[in-house]
């Protein structure tokens, strides 16, 4: 299909703009940069509760959001880890998602903080994302959830890291996942995909952009790591059901597509929907019809696990 008119006339709106592309400034300004990209993009859902908290991590404490809805506890849990490449991307630049999950499945969603490179490379993020999924399933009913209905998810860099997650879970013996929700996952960061190629500039999220990440996130000997490419991971059986959405017109999306593919060929349930005319980032942005889709397939997928 051809690129969503929606779409194009954002995209044409950044490129008029003065924003300067984020892989031409340094880290901290690219950060501003993405955090005031991310502001105001629609009205904020109120939800019962939302507490900021830290927890403890393996170097540290991690900051993590617990957004509750209106519901009767014990309500099911999902980690949730935001986008933005390992290297930008905060609590506050998916705050509008996590509420939207929360209210609509309902299910309290905890958003974690993870550290971020190039401060701390490979695998710290993963680290702290494992961490913070084992403290939420030990310390679930302290807040309202169920730690038996307990589910990971996130969306580009944070789809990487629900995967990898999950893969870990898996291997370590748990925490017991019932669902994982992959937004647009980077799951090959050797990847050199038709998409990767097909869609390198004008799209939003750029080949070069992508690279721009990856040198700050991990090196390339590191890429090979099933933990860090989820998709080279030589076994996907027992993994738990999956939803993953894509975009047409996203670097990303031939690699989404194809750890859909082989989670599939390895008997795990997936739900994946690829939404034409649409671009990396479109579920964090309500001006597009397709962002409410999406979500609605979202928490379909993680109803049907959660079993409600």
């Amino acid at each position: 299909m051809p690129l969503d008119p929606v779409a194009r006339a954002l995209l044409d709106q950044i490129a008029a703009s003065s924003v300067p592309s984020i892989e031409t400034l340094p880290v901290s300004q690219a950060r501003a940069v993405f955090e005031a990209l991310s502001k105001n993009r629609g009205d904020v859902l109120a939800l019962a509760r939302v507490e900021d908290r830290s927890i403890p991590g393996p170097a540290g404490d991690i900051p993590v959001r617990i957004y509750s809805p209106e519901g009767e506890a014990p309500l099911p849990v999902v980690v949730f880890f935001h986008g933005g490449g390992w290297v930008i991307g905060s609590l506050d630049s998916h705050d509008g998602l996590c509420r939207a999950l929360a209210r609509a499945v309902p299910a309290i969603v905890v958003a974690v903080d993870y550290r971020l490179a190039p401060e701390n490379p490979f695998p710290a993020g993963l680290d702290d994302s494992y961490a913070a999924l084992g403290w939420v399933a030990e310390n679930a009913a302290s807040f309202g959830g169920d730690p038996a209905r307990l589910a990971v998810g996130g969306d580009s860099a944070g789809g990487n890291l629900g995967a990898a997650v999950t893969l870990l879970a898996r291997d370590r013996g748990g925490p017991k996942i019932a669902h994982q929700l992959l937004i647009y996952p980077a799951t090959n960061l050797r990847g050199d995909t038709v998409s990767m190629r097909e869609n390198a500039e004008g799209y939003f999220l750029t080949r070069s952009l992508m690279a721009w990440f990856g040198t700050r996130y991990i090196t390339h000997e590191q890429t090979a790591l099933p933990h860090a490419s989820p998709l080279l991971a030589p076994d996907l059986a027992g993994l738990p059901p999956a939803t993953v959405i894509t975009a047409e017109f996203d670097p990303l999306r031939d690699e989404g597509e194809a750890y859909a593919a082989r989670l599939r060929e390895s008997g795990v349930p997936v739900d994946v929907a690829r939404y034409d005319g649409m671009i990396h980032g479109f579920i964090t942005m309500p001006i597009f019809r397709q962002a409410g889709e999406a979500i609605e397939l979202a928490v379909a997928g993680l109803r049907r696990s959660f079993g409600v």
